[in-house]
């Protein structure tokens, strides 16, 4: 379950990194662990359950056997003000599940997360509405984020700027190709500095020059006591984004600290070598 900071137990011992000159905790992580069910060669969530249960009752056909995955293992740390934390791991390591669960959206099957603040997710699968045009979109976007349609208006032209889609803000999102949806995601996004940004592979798209404004926004959140988490395969991202980094393997984390030395750690460990003959 989530919970703030006034309702964690007095006696808490941090027992990772622990980087110099950052500000306060901004997010605990305390032995999380996620669990979900596979049924049919797909993952089952709680509101999956009744329909799952009804159908099984019926007996109107055999759907397969349910596994359950252990898909993250009592992860721990502390996340604290001016830090950005790049989360790295194989395919199926646990990192975007991790990440989903500390903003809530997933069900933890044990363990805490105490947040001090408010926190943004940005990914790839981010909501936006295809039918409505980019503009409606930045509208609906910024309210959500807590902005008045007067404040939203006013950002509208940097917003737009930002995600470099021009005259296709009157256009559908449809439209779109993914490459400017995860441009415009990112600058709706970020058009509030939230107290934490979490990022699931959203940098991964994108020419050069919005990967330097992407960093340079990101690097603006952390120095305004920000903190930020970024979720991706790219290792070059991680390094060039983040201080500090999190090695993730098979829902278990492996390492915590500066993100040069996990990023090397990292690299060394899934390096290819060659056979030998």
């Amino acid at each position: 379950m989530d919970a703030r900071f006034d309702d964690l137990e007095d006696g808490y011992e941090e027992t990772h990194y622990t980087p110099a000159s950052i500000g306060s905790p901004s997010l605990i992580a305390d032995d999380v662990h996620v669990r979900y069910r596979v049924f049919g060669g797909r993952r089952i969530t709680q509101t999956d359950q009744g329909l799952l249960r009804k159908a099984l009752n019926r007996g109107r056909r055999h759907v397969g056997a349910v596994s359950e995955v252990h898909a993250v293992k009592g992860v721990s740390f502390v996340a604290h003000h001016g830090e950005s934390i790049g989360i790295l791991g194989r395919n199926g390591a646990g990192k975007s599940t991790l990440l989903r669960a500390l903003a809530g959206l997933l069900p933890m099957a044990a363990g805490n997360v105490y947040s001090a603040g408010t926190m943004s997710l940005l990914g790839v699968n981010a909501a936006l509405m295809g039918s409505m045009t980019g503009e409606r979109n930045i509208m609906i976007g910024g309210l959500a984020l807590g902005l008045t349609p007067k404040e939203v208006r006013e950002k509208m032209p940097s917003i737009v700027e930002f995600a470099g889609i021009g005259d296709f803000v009157n256009l559908p999102m449809s439209a779109y190709s993914s490459g400017m949806a995860a441009r415009l995601r990112f600058a709706i996004s970020t058009s509030v500095v939230p107290d934490i940004l979490m990022i699931d592979e959203a940098l991964a798209t994108g020419d050069a020059e919005f990967r330097a404004r992407s960093q340079a926004r990101v690097e603006e959140i952390r120095d305004e006591a920000g903190t930020v988490f970024l979720v991706s395969h790219s290792i070059a991202s991680v390094e060039r984004m983040c201080n500090r980094a999190i090695w993730l393997e098979q829902g278990r984390m492996v390492m915590d600290g500066p993100v040069d030395d996990v990023c090397a750690a990292y690299k060394e460990a899934t390096r290819v070598r060659p056979k030998k003959k």
